[in-house]
């Protein structure tokens, strides 16, 4: 049984979307880091230091494997004020009741709680904090999350968010959302 989320095709839009966007000077972190591949992919192909952190500690193994630095936290919590320029977060975005939830090591990978915001929530109210002034912040969500409750819950935070990349799949599309700011 597998212990953390293998990369797939919201992993590959995310990496896709942000290789395009940072530049090699930028310091990047990846929220849930899991396998390392978005991580890895993006100091790859950008240069850009990235570090990743992950509640599991067999997925900041398995990234660290992939030559990511990586830290065992909890979404932001350890992270000094205005550290990073930008934030990269594929968080658990299923939305599962709670009769459904499963006991798995990979519940917490792809359970998103009942309206798939379980960890958007309290990742989007933190986000201000860590980011630089002119920084952003690259999250994947789903149709599956409701995109309007997204974009309320960081407008509450004090961000705007624009669509910068999507891909649908069967029952649902996948999209990759670009925060930043609002004052910005």
């Amino acid at each position: 049984m597998p212990e953390i989320y293998r990369p797939a095709e919201d992993s590959r839009l995310l990496a896709d979307a942000a290789v395009e966007r940072i530049d090699p000077d930028e310091r990047v972190l990846e929220v849930g880091v899991g396998s390392g591949y978005v991580a890895a992919r993006v100091a790859a192909e950008t240069g850009a230091e990235v570090v990743g952190c992950d509640l599991n500690p067999a997925a900041c193994r398995a990234a660290a494997d992939e030559g990511v630095p990586t830290v065992r936290a909890d979404l932001l919590d350890p992270f000094v004020d205005a550290c990073v320029d930008v934030v990269l977060f594929n968080p658990p975005y299923l939305p599962t009741p709670p009769e459904l939830e499963w006991d798995d090591p990979l519940e917490h990978a792809l359970s998103g709680g009942e309206d798939g915001r379980r960890l958007v929530r309290p990742f989007l109210r933190e986000l201000p904090r860590v980011l630089r002034p002119d920084g952003r912040a690259y999250l994947h969500v789903s149709t599956l999350t409701d995109l309007e409750a997204v974009d309320r819950l960081a407008a509450d935070a004090g961000l705007r968010t624009r669509e910068i990349a999507s891909e649908s799949v069967p029952f649902e599309r996948l999209v990759v959302l670009e925060i930043t700011l609002r004052n910005t």
